[in-house]
């Protein structure tokens, strides 16, 4: 049984006169504090307009929840056509991304801008069960005049929040609304469980999304040799671990460094997506230099940045492909061809050391860390046979910008020999990672001949692909 309309006003209208709140719940009282402290007029208030069309548009694809539209939409479009309500989704900060239901009530609902665009956080248009649930983190239902703002007594509400399985954070509000006359008081419940529903759609592309990462990564893992170590996701949960049990769930990767439970320190090493987490033996630490040269020009020494001119690149370039050591004169050769001068090498290589301290040894010049390049993991995937692990790796050329001969030999090598796994296996998720990068007409020939008239892609491999013929 719904609560009864005239009753609600008269203890909305005693409270808002400094009067007791009998009869009226806590939760309601509480959200009507927390919006007069806002200074919302309850008398003149009205959801303000965020969002132009372009921008919902914007917000729309880059939100979680577009990938559990479908299932809300079957959930409780439907329903809320039948019973004259519309079901409503906003973001984590209480702007409508998403307003759908039968013609006559969206009608109803744009006059009191109960529509996309508008922001429904309590602060904004006070209570409302879109604002309250975000303020509580809970199921709420506003019937009538529990709405602060007069304009919507005519209206009851019931909304849901739904949380990233990923980071337990709200990522928004479903929620189903509607004139008085035709509301249920199952409503809140089925809220509750498209809710649900939609957490449980987020678990499965997160599900998805972590295998993913564990089979491009698992190489770096497999890379300690046996030395402690984890594979973690962006925001630090772990997804493989050896030895088992050496973490827990989830760690903080917010400065670089983590401590264990037995006091050992371990090291963060930021990948292309993730982390990959290490446990030096004790009296056995080797530093972990890091190197992205596909695409860009960016290192880090045990998880610092190390800001490296394009020349320091190329040094390192040569270095971490010859991991015995190279003397002087080799590394002339490699860096600066005939023209090269041992002497001004060791010049280069002397202020290089002052910036690397022990990780670069002499006699010969060699690099005593573990070196991880983004172009040794696609030579490695590339000469193992894993062409779809080489090509989600495969950033752009290596340091496309020099003209060292060690650079650009290894640059043409691996872009050729990756060319030519992508091509030979005819993989689509091969072909699009590395034709999107390398702009390369024979492979995105191909990619548009394989790809389905329907799949999104097709128009934009075409769309390159006329650019590279061009």
């Amino acid at each position: 049984m719904q609560p009864d309309p005239r009753r609600l006003a008269h203890v909305r209208d005693a409270v808002l006169g400094g009067g007791r709140a009998r009869g009226a719940r806590e939760l309601i009282v509480e959200s009507w504090r927390r919006s007069l402290a806002a200074r919302i007029d309850p008398d003149r208030h009205e959801a303000p307009v965020v969002l132009d069309p372009a921008e919902v548009a914007d917000r729309r694809g880059a939100h979680p929840l577009a990938a559990a539209l479908p299932v809300l939409r079957e959930t409780l479009v439907g329903i809320a056509d039948e019973a004259q309500h519309v079901m409503i989704v906003t973001d984590a900060d209480g702007t409508v991304l998403w307003c759908e239901g039968a013609t006559s009530v969206r009608g109803l609902a744009e006059r009191v801008r109960l529509t996309e665009g508008t922001c429904w956080a309590e602060e904004a248009i006070g209570t409302n069960a879109m604002g309250t649930a975000l303020a509580v983190g809970r199921p709420v239902t506003v019937h009538s005049a529990e709405h602060l703002v007069r304009t919507y007594h005519g209206w009851t509400c019931a909304a849901s929040p739904v949380r990233d399985p990923d980071t337990g954070r709200t990522v928004g509000v479903v929620d189903v609304s509607g004139p008085l006359s035709s509301t249920h008081p199952a409503m809140v419940a089925l809220v509750s469980a498209a809710a649900r529903l939609a957490e449980g759609q987020l678990q499965v592309r997160l599900a998805a999304r972590d295998e993913r990462l564990r089979s491009v990564n698992m190489r770096h893992l497999i890379g300690l040799r046996g030395e402690p170590g984890a594979l973690l996701s962006p925001t630090g949960r772990v997804l493989a671990a050896e030895p088992h049990g050496l973490l827990t769930s989830r760690v903080d990767v917010g400065d670089g460094r983590v401590r264990l439970a037995d006091g050992r320190e371990a090291v963060l090493e930021r990948l292309d997506e993730g982390y990959l987490l290490r446990v030096p033996r004790r009296g056995a630490r080797r530093p972990v230099l890091a190197l992205r040269f596909l695409g860009e020009v960016a290192a880090s020494l045990d998880g610092r940045p190390l800001p490296l001119s394009l020349r320091h690149a190329e040094l390192l370039t040569a270095l971490a492909l010859h991991p015995r050591g190279l003397t002087a004169e080799q590394v002339a050769l490699h860096v600066y061809g005939e023209r090269g001068n041992p002497a001004t090498v060791r010049a280069e290589l002397h202020r290089l050391r002052d910036r690397l301290g022990g990780v670069l040894l002499t006699r010969p010049y060699r690099l005593a860390a573990h070196v991880r390049g983004d172009f040794l993991d696609v030579r490695d995937a590339v000469r193992s046979g894993d062409v779809g692990a080489a090509a989600a790796a495969y950033r752009g050329e290596l340091l496309a910008r020099s003209d060292a001969p060690v650079v650009c030999e290894e640059r043409e090598e691996l872009a050729a020999a990756l060319r030519r796994g992508v091509l030979e296996r005819g993989d689509v998720s091969a072909l699009w990672a590395f034709g999107l990068v390398a702009e390369d007409a024979a492979v995105l020939e191909r990619l548009v001949r394989l790809l389905p008239r329907t799949d999104p892609r097709r128009e934009v491999a075409a769309a390159r692909l006329r650019r590279a013929l061009a």
